[in-house]
């Protein structure tokens, strides 16, 4: 087999990416209508079950880059969803969920339920499975 087909053929990274835009974009559809995207409920998910936390922790978690996570931080901050209520001697500045974002998180479940659905249905339930596998032993969900 030639270089590009074993690629075009194999290649697991281009699959995962794939799949990745396809069950993102379901998530994102479905949550349109709240001003939210799946990164940012997931951070904010993230956020809830660690706790106050700094935002590299989230990242962390997330294998987000930090970038990622100030850009969106901003944004969730700006809404009144998440807010820094202190910072250590060196700066560092901890992030807390809010009761508005908890409120945030329970409105959209509905959407984020039927999204489910359709991103179960999309990977089946071998797909399911394993995606969940990879995640556990990728460290996620955290403290588990």
């Amino acid at each position: 087999m030639n270089p590009v087909d074993e690629i075009v053929n194999d290649c697991l990274a281009v699959r995962v990416r794939l799949i990745g835009r396809a069950v993102t974009g379901i998530y994102d559809g479905a949550l349109s209508g709240h001003g939210l995207t799946i990164a940012q409920v997931n951070l904010l998910a993230a956020l809830g079950k660690v706790g106050p936390c700094p935002p590299s922790r989230l990242g962390e978690v997330l294998q987000l880059e930090r970038s990622t996570v100030s850009r969106n931080l901003a944004l969730l901050t700006k809404h009144g969803w998440i807010e820094a209520p202190s910072a250590d001697a060196k700066g560092i500045r901890t992030v807390a969920l809010t009761n508005e974002g908890r409120t945030k998180i329970e409105s959209v479940m509905p959407v984020w339920r039927q999204a489910q659905r359709e991103a179960k249905e999309l990977v089946g339930a071998v797909g399911t499975t394993a995606l969940r596998d990879i995640a556990r032993d990728l460290g996620y969900p955290p403290g588990e």
